[in-house]
């Protein structure tokens, strides 16, 4: 089958079920997967459909995303939820006894915070704000909890207090979340507040680890707080697409994956 006769079945698919997945299309056309994303990454190229996890939508549907519009704590945490668990558990395997971290808001980073019994000694220094039960660490883990202004919708502290806090502090390594992953758009999320802290916990870190679901690739959201070259090692799970997992590596960022089972 030629790639305009695929293309056609693609965009044909879509216009009458307006969201596509490349397993799906592989078996519907006969070619491989990667043959299938290739298409979809040169259709979103020509502005065509929105790539996402898995497979595409239709521009029409992508147009009344709101790149404002911000997730609640709860509803991401049901969200991929076993493989930011792996996520978590490749994270503490980067952790070594004695060092100090920085874990940014977040589910991602809060399953990492679980842990972190597994060590005898750390500081822990965070804008999260994490349920009593969940303060059952180790003796020799200090956690500190960065000042700010209390968002409810992330659970995490914001503000001029956090980035006063942040400013005076180094660390050995920074956990960051993001809302987007894209080559054109570096790492974005959906508030200016959050966007800052983020900015501000990446320059005092020695070493920053991004950890975020495979979802999160060729997404954008409102603000922008780095550049995916501030990034020295990236961990997600097994759904990362080749092209964004090269891309990565051509900037010299380390990608660890972290399988589900």
């Amino acid at each position: 089958m030629f790639v305009e006769e695929r293309k056609h079945i693609i965009l044909d698919k879509l216009e009458k079920e307006v969201r596509v997945d490349v397993l799906e299309l592989s078996q519907l056309m006969g070619v491989s997967e990667s043959t299938v994303r290739r298409d979809l990454r040169e259709l979103e190229e020509a502005n065509l459909l929105k790539r996402t996890h898995g497979g595409a939508v239709s521009i029409k549907l992508a147009a009344k995303q709101n790149v404002t519009v911000e997730p609640s704590f709860a509803e991401k945490e049901i969200q991929a939820k076993l493989e930011k668990q792996a996520i978590a558990r490749k994270a503490a395997g980067l952790i070594k006894n004695g060092d100090t971290i920085l874990l940014d808001s977040g589910t991602t980073t809060f399953y990492i915070l679980q842990e972190l019994n597994a060590f005898e000694q750390l500081t822990v220094v965070t804008n999260a704000v994490i349920p009593p039960q969940y303060l059952n660490l180790h003796a020799g883990i200090e956690l500190i909890f960065l000042g700010g202004s209390y968002r409810s919708s992330t659970q995490s502290l914001v503000g001029m207090l956090t980035e006063l806090c942040l400013s005076q502090l180094r660390v050995d390594k920074c956990f960051i979340a993001t809302n987007g992953v894209d080559v054109r758009s570096g790492l974005t999320t959906p508030n200016m507040a959050e966007a800052e802290i983020k900015r501000k916990m990446i320059s005092c870190a020695r070493e920053v680890i991004l950890v975020t679901d495979s979802s999160k690739f060729g997404n954008s959201s409102f603000a922008k707080f780095a550049e995916l070259d501030h990034i020295d090692i990236c961990i997600t799970d097994s759904g990362i697409h080749d092209e964004d997992k090269n891309s990565l590596h051509s900037r010299g960022i380390t990608v660890v994956v972290a399988d589900t089972e």
